[in-house]
Formats: C-alpha cells, sequence, structure tokens
C-alpha cells in the first residue's frame, strides 16, 4: 500500500487552550484532580492553601511525595502527557494537572524537586501570553519571580470574600467525600493520606453510615462483565441507611445527609481505584425519589474498564455499560423497595431489640431473595423475548418461590404479617 503524503497540523494555543478549560470542572473536582496527582507521587501529606485577595486572590497545594525531574516537569506541562498509565493508577487521560487547573485559573505554576538538596523547578502555564503568542510555549520564571499562586477569579468585596469562605467549606466536604477511603486507609494497599486545608485536617465522609448499629450491610453482589476478551467482575454492596429515629443522634444524622443532602446523595457510588467518582444519582436506571432517599449502594470499576464506563476527563461520572445495566437495575429496585420500608417505618416501631435483629435479619435475608429473583427475571426476559407463554410461566413460578421463601424466612424469625 502506497504511503500517503502527510502535513502536520498543529492546534491553534489559544483556541484549545479556552475549549480545554470548559470539560466540565468547578472549583472542587479541579482540586480532586490535583489530590490526584500528589497521591500518584505517593504523597502522605497534601496541604491545600488559600487566600483572599480581590484579584490576586490565590490556591497553592503542596504535597510530600516524589518530586519531578526537569525532564519529567516538561512532560507533566504538556496537554496530552507522553506517557502509559496503569490499570491501578489514579491518572488517565494526561490533561488532568492542566484542565483541572486553568478550568479555575489564568496562571498555573508547578514547582517541584525531587530532594531538598536539589534546586527547585519552575514551569508555568499563562492564559494571557498564550492569548497574545498563540503557540504552546510553557514559561520557565526564576524562583523569585514566581508568586505563590495566581487565580483571579473573585471580584473585590466583602460578598466576595463571604463566597470565598463558603466555597472553601464545599472543597472540604467535597474532597472528605471523594478520597474518605485513602483519608481513613481503606484502600486496598492500606494507604493513609492526610489532607490539610488551611492547616485544618479534612474528615473523611462515610456515604454509607457503616458506624451507625442500624444500617443495613445487605449482600455483596458479584457481577460478571467482558471487555477486550476479559473476564471482568463488578463488585457491588448495597447499603440502607436508618430512618433518622434510628440514628445514634441528631448530629450524626445530619452529618451522613452528605454534602448535596439526602435526596441527591441517594445511588450509586462508583469507585476507582478507591477513588469516588460519582457520588449518588442513578444513572437513569430510576428517579431520585424521598421515599427511597436512605438507598446507597458501593459500585466498583475493575481495572481495564474505565473505556466501557466511559470515564470522563474531569472523573466526576460515568456511564453504566449494558452488559452489567440490568443487573445494576435489579439491584437498584430492590434496594429502593427496603430503602423505602425503611423510610415509612414509624418512630418507635422496634419495642424490643430482639424484634429489631430479626426485623433487620429478615430485611437482609429478603434483599437477597429479591436480588437473584430480579436478576433471574430480567435473564428471562431477554433470553425468551420470542417466546411470551413460557417466559411468563417461568416468572409467575419465580415469583411464587420468592413469596413461599420470604414467609418460611418470616416465620423462622418470629415475624408476623411481614408482607412478601
Amino acid at each position: 500500500m502506497r504511503r500517503l503524503a502527510t502535513t502536520e497540523v498543529i492546534p491553534s494555543a489559544r483556541r484549545l487552550v479556552r475549549s480545554l478549560r470548559d470539560i466540565g470542572y468547578d472549583i472542587s473536582s479541579a482540586l480532586s484532580d490535583l489530590v490526584d496527582n500528589s497521591i500518584a507521587a505517593a504523597a502522605t501529606n497534601i496541604w491545600i492553601d488559600t487566600n483572599f485577595d480581590g484579584e490576586g486572590s490565590w490556591i497553592r497545594v503542596l504535597d510530600d511525595g516524589r518530586g519531578m525531574t526537569g525532564k519529567e516537569l516538561r512532560e507533566a506541562m504538556r496537554f496530552g502527557t507522553q506517557r502509559i498509565y496503569g490499570d491501578d493508577e489514579l491518572g488517565r487521560f494526561g490533561l488532568g494537572l492542566k484542565s483541572a487547573s486553568l478550568s479555575q485559573c489564568r496562571h498555573l505554576t508547578v514547582a517541584t524537586r525531587t530532594s531538598a538538596a536539589t534546586p527547585i523547578r519552575l514551569a508555568k502555564w499563562d492564559l494571557d501570553h498564550i492569548e497574545k503568542s498563540d503557540r504552546w510555549e510553557v514559561l520557565r520564571p526564576k524562583l523569585r519571580e514566581s508568586p505563590l499562586a495566581g487565580n483571579p477569579r473573585y471580584p473585590d468585596g466583602r460578598r466576595a470574600e463571604a463566597d470565598f469562605v463558603r466555597l472553601i467549606d464545599e472543597i472540604r466536604q467535597h474532597l472528605g467525600m471523594t478520597f474518605h477511603r485513602y483519608i481513613t486507609g481503606e484502600t486496598r494497599s492500606h494507604r493513609r493520606v492526610v489532607i490539610r486545608i488551611n492547616g485544618q485536617v479534612v474528615e473523611a465522609w462515610d456515604p454509607f453510615s457503616r458506624a451507625e448499629r442500624a444500617t443495613s450491610r445487605l449482600p455483596v453482589q458479584r457481577l460478571r462483565m467482558r471487555v477486550d476478551g476479559r473476564a471482568l467482575i463488578v463488585t457491588v454492596r448495597p447499603y440502607v441507611l436508618p430512618a433518622e429515629s434510628a440514628f445514634s443522634s441528631l448530629a450524626a444524622h445530619r452529618r451522613s445527609a452528605g454534602p448535596r443532602f439526602w435526596t441527591r446523595q441517594q445511588g450509586f457510588y462508583f469507585y476507582r481505584n478507591d477513588r469516588l467518582i460519582q457520588a449518588g444519582g442513578w444513572s437513569r436506571l430510576r428517579t431520585q425519589d424521598e421515599h427511597t432517599k436512605l438507598a446507597r449502594i458501593a459500585v466498583e470499576i475493575p481495572n481495564g474498564a474505565d473505556d466501557v464506563f466511559e470515564l470522563t476527563v474531569s472523573k466526576t461520572q460515568i456511564r453504566v455499560p449494558p452488559a452489567v445495566r440490568n443487573e445494576l437495575g435489579a439491584i437498584a429496585s430492590s434496594v429502593s423497595r427496603l430503602a423505602e420500608e425503611a423510610y415509612r417505618r414509624p418512630r418507635g416501631d422496634r419495642t424490643a431489640e430482639a424484634a429489631g435483629l430479626a426485623s433487620d435479619q429478615y430485611a437482609a435475608l429478603a434483599s437477597l431473595v429479591r436480588m437473584v429473583i430480579d436478576a433471574t427475571d430480567q435473564l428471562i426476559a431477554r433470553e425468551l423475548a420470542d417466546s411470551l407463554p413460557m417466559r411468563a410461566r417461568l416468572i409467575g413460578r419465580l415469583r411464587a418461590m420468592e413469596a413461599e421463601l420470604l414467609q418460611s424466612a418470616a416465620t423462622a424469625l418470629g415475624i408476623t404479617n411481614r408482607a412478601t
């Protein structure tokens, strides 16, 4: 085959950078992307400092991770870093450091060194310079010439300062949610990271309120899927949080509401390498409802499945692939039914500890039975789509089995008048 002549076409720096600033980041998700970089550099301490000074306001991120050589710094400043990311890394596209930072500011300065004995190296993206030159030119300022940070995002005035303070609180909550496994050391490697904002340690926020005795931990589900010929497992951990009256305290109930509050925090929590990607929402499998707000489901995206889950550059949301869509939908329906039951349970309904324990055991068993039945129902509907009579008979038998199993469980646990 004859090789065609080629011409290299370099994108306009001015136009493309403008577009890259608008790919879905807000300030909290942008800082989360920078924290990803610190974690990737093996940092155990991350400091985020902020300063309000009108148009001179700035945000600075420091860490104690391994630094970069001059060559590594140049590559890190490239849009579309030329390196291969491992499946277990938090990075994905080679854009995060630049696109996240410049979505919120016009000047990004990176300072790094590999040890206390080596000189500090600096590199800077300056959007004002790009606007004038229309070239992909990284500036190399001297240390004495570089301010701590530049972020002319905020206008001057008391109201702007109040907005700035409120924004910092939102960032604190978002980071505590996104990196809660790293903060508590619940990662698979048991690695623990301390994040501080203006000197104050960020506390982890557990979406599933596992410290509450009344939280229902439902049976773990493992869904199988194939990606590029590989068999992968999607691990699903459903939870039903307690109703307000069953929480250990009013303060605990308020904290469990989450940064987006109860109704918007229900749904799926997708994790990639122990980092939270999507916090709540039903991913178009069902709608949010006040009565199901106690339902929260952790879903682990397996290594090598980023593309099929359509992970976005800003790492803020995913799309459920067809391979597990029906199964996740069935789990969501089952957990939502249990969540609605917990929500509607009247205050003071438990008359004794034994009765409460039996009820919790029944709820866990009922959830498992319903998940299995619902998943089988979906499989029958898919495989026998052209044979409606057989499909109806099998589904009818399944539902009868479900009713018998739940009635037997209720009888064994001493629960009467239990609807199946």
